[in-house]
């Protein structure tokens, strides 16, 4: 039982408690968030250095009138907290669960769904631009942490706020910096004056005197304004860069102080104009094994809360990925790595550690990453791009304008191909063929298993004839006897009559056991092929692979629209026979999110539901 926050329903009830008694709500939620998240998994130390930040949020304003729209939103737990959600959080993250990120259609209080980051400014300043078309009056908030700062669209949007002039609250969680001596009396009383109101009335008048007086008012106006901006680069130099977009500066402030926020938060409140409170925080806060670990606990499993994670490695895909890369750089000193924000999650600490010259980091600025890779491929350089599919998709433009055009020998390295799990809609890899399939000069391979991507990854450091983009799942990789041709071609993994099963992937494997399963239960046994290269596909070879079978399925961890089993079956148009084909993948639909178990069980996609489906094709 926990004293306040057992008795939170919604934002309203924390605005009469005291200031020790928010420090204690802030406590009882890490305590519960502690053990919460121990249970479900989920986002844990990006939550614990943001309760007092939220608490102090949603105690200044007022939600739902206010909009509060939090930047990726894996750290809305507290939120959801305060917002009366506390007794879904068993579900969190699970199939039919409460999300973990915010959703509009969860709660009144979620203004706008996110998951990926650097989005919050621009949904920000259009909710702001709307409110002033309508001529509402509320605040609008936008919550972005210094890591997703570092993508483009994030300053896209500032600068066009900066531009406009609108009346939106920014807030900055630093969570990558100490408590500076900013963090004072002087930097406060600066603070004040800068977010007063007559403050800005008296600029205004002033400089609209200046102006008036002949001769000397404007050359008198440029000079002020450039010894102001001197004083202010000395005194408050951390927010010189967003002074020059337009957009007051206020802080830094402790994020753990609760009285200090109140107050800055009341501050910016009080003005009209675009304005950015800076706040220092410290992922983890509070737990002691995520503040020592802020990396390990930031997206965790179920955990034991009173044992600190193990750092284990995992033969998983992205393990076999970076222990194959390290390999190959080893013996080719043209080799280097690229990663937007991701290098342990794609497996490249290794290679970090080993090549620390040949590994680039570029932030969460994929566009970026794909371009700069591009300029190092024409100068001989052999990059490799290491980036989850979700996220890669935001790099289309310049996967077909700066790589494919020109014809650049850049390996793509596309992380978290298909369904990944409990993040979601947002997160899923199920667009990536797709959306890469109708690029001309792109060749696509998909492994069934980790030795087939080791054979791909060694392929593609020879291979300089074009782009390549080589997908690949989340999870455990699986290790069967690897093919011995570099040529991709169609793989029958087993033979049989009158139905043909064509995956590619990890769906390969899948299918196959599938067909094993029907061939047990009704002594039938389907052909089974797996097909490695999705573009060029042979169509040639698949075709005399399918030639008399009856019946053509398709089996993909992914989207069916524009699919691989569209490739194929437009491969195949007017060469079967009148085969009869079916499509097996996901619908015209966005995934929710769940264990990567539960969801292919649910969508038919599991060795159980595919052996159905075969059995339902063959009885008509």
């Amino acid at each position: 039982m926990y004293k306040y926050l057992d008795g939170i329903k919604g934002p309203q009830d924390i605005k009469t408690l005291s200031i020790d008694e928010l420090k204690v709500l802030a406590y009882e939620i890490r305590h519960f968030l502690v053990d919460s998240v121990s249970k479900t998994g989920g986002h844990m130390a990006s939550n614990l250095g943001v309760v007092e930040l939220t608490i102090a949020l949603h105690y200044v304003f007022d939600s739902p009138k206010d909009h509060m729209i939090w930047d990726v939103s894996h750290q809305s737990y507290v939120h959801k907290l305060l917002t009366g959600r506390k007794s879904e959080f068993s579900s969190l993250r699970q199939l039919g669960g409460l999300s973990g990120f915010t959703k509009r259609s969860e709660s009144e209080h979620d203004k706008f769904d996110t998951g990926h980051s650097s989005t919050s400014i621009s949904a920000g300043l259009g909710i702001a631009m709307a409110r002033d078309l309508k001529h509402e009056t509320y605040d609008v908030v936008s919550i972005i942490g210094d890591g997703a700062m570092t993508g483009g669209m994030a300053f896209e949007a500032m600068n066009h706020l900066g531009h406009s002039a609108v009346n939106l609250k920014l807030i900055l969680n630093d969570n990558e910096m100490s408590i500076s001596e900013n963090v004072g009396g002087l930097s406060r009383a600066l603070n004040r004056l800068r977010t007063n109101q007559t403050y800005f009335s008296l600029k205004g008048i002033t400089k609209g005197k200046l102006s008036k007086v002949p001769s000397v008012g404007d050359p008198m106006v440029r000079f002020i304004s450039r010894l102001k901006g001197g004083l202010k680069y000395y005194l408050v130099k951390n927010g010189q860069f967003f002074e020059d977009l337009g957009i007051t500066y206020i802080g830094p402030v402790d994020g753990h102080d609760l009285e200090a926020l109140i107050a800055h938060l009341k501050m910016i409140q009080k003005t009209k104009e675009p304005v950015l409170l800076h706040v220092l925080t410290q992922k983890g806060k509070g737990y002691a094994f995520a503040e020592q670990h802020p990396n390990r606990y930031h997206g965790v499993g179920r955990f034991d809360s009173a044992k600190v994670i193990e750092a284990v490695e995992k033969e998983d895909y992205s393990k076999v990925f970076g222990d194959t890369l390290v390999e190959l750089a080893t013996h080719n000193s043209k080799i280097v790595a690229i990663s937007a924000a991701m290098i342990e999650g794609t497996g490249l600490s290794n290679f970090r550690r080993l090549f620390p010259k040949r590994i680039f980091d570029v932030g969460i600025s994929e566009q970026h990453a794909v371009t700069l890779g591009a300029g190092m491929a024409t100068q001989g350089v052999k990059p490799y791009i290491a980036i989850y599919s979700t996220f890669f998709q935001r790099a289309y433009d310049q996967i077909i304008h700066d790589v494919c055009i020109q014809n650049l020998p850049v390996v793509f390295c596309i992380d978290r191909a298909g369904i990944v799990g409990n993040d979601g809609e947002t997160h899923h890899g199920i667009f990536d063929i797709s959306y890469l399939n109708a690029i001309p000069n792109l060749k696509i391979l998909s492994p069934k298993d980790g030795n087939e991507l080791r054979n791909m990854l060694t392929y593609s450091a020879q291979y300089f004839e074009g782009p390549i983009a080589i997908r690949y799942p989340r999870g455990m990789a699986n290790f069967s006897t690897p093919v011995s041709s570099e040529g991709w071609e169609p793989e029958v993994m087993m033979t049989g009559e009158k139905i043909a099963v064509i995956a590619t992937g990890k769906m390969s494997l899948i299918a196959l056991e599938a067909s094993q399963r029907v061939a047990s239960e009704i002594g039938f046994s389907p052909t089974v092929i797996h097909v490695p290269q999705i573009k060029p596909m042979a169509h040639d070879l698949l075709e005399s692979l399918v030639a008399g079978h009856k019946y053509i399925i398709t089996v993909e961890d992914h989207t069916v629209i524009g699919g691989f089993g569209d490739a194929v079956l437009r491969g195949l148009s007017g060469k079967i026979n009148n085969a009869l084909t079916y499509r097996i993948g996901y619908k015209d639909e966005f995934i929710e999110q769940g264990d990567v178990s539960d969801l292919l069980r649910f969508h038919g996609l599991d060795a159980e539901g595919i052996a159905k489906q075969i059995k339902e094709v063959l009885n008509g």
